[in-house]
């Protein structure tokens, strides 16, 4: 029997698949996971922030035995060396190159052409295996590029210390017996070890994996959970019903896969793997005293933030401190922390006094005071409701209307004499700008969060 080689891509499947970044403890609970089930890899995604994710995959690099950890090197020497630092801990650490192969893929994300291309190939190669004895070439978008390409750069790849050449059907469309065609010329042209990587877009992917065993392919890759990948689960079903038939087996252990998945799902946020279309961005975010600079960041820019690095080590701060109390924050609570913690401008607007009267029978009416240096502002307006009428009287008094994003009220403390939140988006030129104020008047606290955004749209345009 064949042993076939299995690596596990569920990060990276995830990390594509979401718009918001994994926890910490979720990257580390599904590399642990993965490695339990007798995987012989675990493959990382790419780094994007590297001092934050050069911590994380150092620590998935040291709790992971018994399997290899591979992490993507980039596309210059900088980020080779980058890579390698983040996993050279691992008891078996791969480097793994991997570019695009197709001519629209080469030509519109690097820009360069097939023969800088191969060059490219060699040059990394050859500074990755400087560092690290298992390197591996990943042939993206495989089944669309030009075959002949294709074999030169494998040849190149083996010529210059790649152990394993990954071809990968990105596109899904591929049929079993064309990947089959493709692992079989590449496997001859290269005489090394080829895996696949496939896409179940059509739901082709297991069959497509037991065409390329038939034919030689020594490894494929699968994942735990993510759109369109072929899954561990659904591929340990076919070679177990179909291994002796081929004359192959892995190392999965199938008797305890589907329950040790659904158990890692279970401990980790489930939102992760719904389709986007069954629920808002907002609903998402969840962030905890693991989540990084990143996340929060990424996650104010769902809430349609945009946070200065100052800014968002602040909120960062502020949210770590909360989390010791509460564990997790959603959207909600990020927002109230921006608004409170997120460029605090000096003010400019100052509330004087403010006045509302509101019966059931006639429009509500407020009366709004500012003081500005040494002038006074005064405004008048009626609105629909106290709080419609106050706002208004603020731009009368100003001279100037801001579209008014959100506006949430919430209560912070218990009992009659509670305090009451209240936070103000206002957008101006496309950006958002958040105010947040407290007080037991909860009409004093939508006025002071007013006046809070307000100061920090006229700060940013003086």
């Amino acid at each position: 029997m064949k042993k076939i080689q299995i690596t596990d891509v569920t990060l990276k499947k995830l990390s594509q698949d979401r718009s918001l970044s994994l926890l910490f403890r979720e990257k580390t609970a599904i590399a642990a996971c993965a490695a339990s089930l007798g995987v012989n890899a675990v493959e990382l995604p790419p780094m994007k922030n590297v001092r934050e994710d050069t911590i994380i995959n150092k620590t998935i690099s040291q709790n992971v035995s018994g399997a290899a950890v591979v992490i993507p090197v980039g596309f210059t020497k900088e980020s080779v060396n980058e890579a390698w630092e983040s996993v050279k801990d691992a008891q078996n650490p791969r480097l793994q190159l991997e570019v695009p192969t197709s001519t629209v893929q080469m030509e519109y994300t690097y820009h360069i052409k097939a023969d800088k291309m191969l060059e490219k190939i060699a040059e990394l190669l050859c500074e990755a295996k400087k560092l690290c004895s298992d390197v591996e070439f990943c042939a993206l978008d495989a089944t669309r590029a030009d075959e002949d390409f294709l074999i030169k750069a494998a040849a190149v790849a083996k010529e210059k210390g790649a152990g394993i050449i990954t071809l990968c059907d990105d596109a899904g469309v591929s049929l079993p017996d064309e990947i089959a065609d493709l692992v079989k010329k590449v496997k001859e042209a290269a005489d090394t070890s080829v895996y696949v990587q496939l896409s179940d877009k059509i739901g082709m992917a297991a069959a497509s994996a037991v065409a390329a065993i038939k034919v030689g392919a020594d490894g494929l890759k699968c994942a735990m959970a993510g759109e369109d990948a072929l899954l561990m689960g659904v591929l340990s079903n076919a070679i177990g019903a179909r291994g002796s038939a081929i004359g192959a087996e892995i190392s999965l252990e199938n008797t305890k896969i589907h329950a040790s998945i659904k158990d890692m799902l279970s401990k980790i946020n489930h939102e992760a793997y719904e389709k986007a279309t069954d629920m808002s961005e907002k609903k998402k975010i969840l962030l905890d005293s693991d989540s990084t600079l990143t996340d929060v960041k990424y996650a104010a820019n769902v809430l349609g933030y945009d946070l200065s690095d100052e800014d968002n080590g602040k909120v960062h701060k502020a949210l770590l401190q909360t989390c010791e109390k509460k564990g997790s924050v959603g959207a909600k609570e990020l927002e109230a922390l921006i608004a409170s913690f997120a460029m605090q401008a000096p003010s400019t607007y100052h509330l004087e006094s403010y006045s509302a009267n509101c019966t059931n029978l006639t429009s509500a009416m407020s009366q709004v005071t500012l003081k500005c240096g040494d002038e006074i502002l005064s405004g008048v307006s009626t609105g629909d409701g106290p709080i419609d009428s106050l706002f208004r009287a603020i731009e009368q008094s100003i001279g100037y209307h801001y579209e008014l994003d959100d506006f949430q009220i919430q209560a912070v403390t218990d009992g009659k004499e509670a305090l009451g939140s209240a936070i103000v988006r206002l957008r101006n030129n496309g950006k958002l700008y958040s105010g947040n104020g407290i007080s037991t008047d909860i009409m004093a606290a939508s006025v002071r969060a007013y006046i809070n955004a307000l100061n920090k749209i006229v700060f940013e345009e003086d």
